[in-house]
């Protein structure tokens, strides 16, 4: 009587396991939330001087902003991980943010530093948004669905485009007036802490349609992971998923850019600690966690800026040099790309 005990027990306790196993990684991302709730909670109301109403109008403009930058960086990374197949590459990195420096080069150039505070407003948003979706459509596409689209190609070009726009940024801002390149500068560094509020309802618009058409397609971007032929061997028209992901990553990395500059390796790096943290491929865990990441690293991170370090320098600046340090690390512990 007790063989069949057993035997009935194993499957029992297989089934046990793998619900726990499949439960384990929403709860470490229900707890990575909690964190990310108390440090933007921190941020917003710790160490209040003054009416809290007063504060809180200052502070909340920079908690939104933190929200849409961890959530577009966070989701267009893992996004572009699952179409190129590989978790180095991010959109950052193929050039997109020498397009948005070159954009606001040629601008002062053109019109002196002032026309970066005359312009501000949502035309201006939308317009720099316009110009590098269509940048990143035209090359990702022609890439993608081209003869000899691979891995290097994309590589290779990306990298040579990016290059040619700092050179050419770089070569603009050498004829700028001292006073037009100052004001340029402040421009092509990230500032969670400088954003208008005027486009915060925008961009938390732009984040809620991305957030709900990439979470209807969570499964097909899983069955993407497993490569083109096994992806149509499944029924997945693999194309045209990888077009729809591709506008995704276009629209939130340029909306992210454009709102609070370029952020090179922040993608990067919550996105590979969402991976190890999760310990599944799974983009509806995926996702939120990375998420949840960013929102700790910003809000906690420009709690401890203000309040324990009182420094008045940019966290985009320290998070950037933190990550290009992770991404030298990771790049140099793989064997192959």
């Amino acid at each position: 009587m007790s063989a069949p005990e057993i035997t009935d027990a194993r499957p029992v306790e297989t089934a046990t396991q793998g619900a726990a196993g499949h439960a384990r990684p929403w709860l470490r991302v229900l707890l990575a939330w909690g964190v990310a709730g108390l440090a933007l909670g921190a941020y917003l109301f710790a160490f209040v001087v003054g009416p809290v109403d007063f504060a809180l109008s200052l502070r909340l403009p920079t908690a939104g902003a933190i929200l849409v930058a961890a959530f577009t960086q966070a989701l267009a990374t893992v996004l572009f991980h699952t179409v190129t197949d590989n978790r180095i590459l991010t959109p950052s990195i193929m050039g997109f943010d020498a397009l948005f420096v070159l954009l606001q080069t040629v601008l002062v150039t053109l019109f002196g530093g002032l026309v970066l505070t005359d312009l501000e407003g949502i035309p201006m948003l939308l317009a720099q948004a316009a110009a590098m979706v269509l940048f990143a459509l035209l090359l990702y596409r022609w890439l993608f669905s081209g003869t000899f689209a691979n891995l290097h190609v994309l590589l290779l070009v990306g990298v040579v485009i990016g290059m040619a726009f700092r050179s050419a940024s770089t070569f603009l801002e050498r004829l700028l007036h001292p006073t037009d390149y100052d004001l340029l500068s402040v421009e092509l560094f990230g500032r969670i802490t400088d954003v208008d509020p005027r486009h915060l309802p925008l961009a938390f618009v732009v984040c809620l349609v991305a957030g709900v058409c990439a979470w209807r397609r969570r499964y097909t971007l899983d069955v993407l992971l497993l490569g083109r032929e096994a992806a149509l061997g499944i029924g997945v028209e693999h194309r045209r998923e990888m077009t729809v992901a591709l506008v995704l990553i276009a629209v939130l990395v340029s909306f992210s850019t454009a709102l609070v500059g370029p952020l090179t390796f922040f993608g990067f790096v919550i996105a590979t600690l969402a991976y190890q943290l999760t310990g599944t491929h799974r983009h509806a865990a995926v996702v939120p966690m990375a998420t949840a990441l960013g929102v700790i690293a910003l809000a906690g991170g420009q709690f401890l800026l203000q309040h324990v370090f009182y420094s008045a320098g940019f966290l985009t600046t320290i998070i950037e040099f933190v990550g290009g340090l992770c991404f030298l690390v990771v790049l140099l512990r793989r064997r192959n790309l």
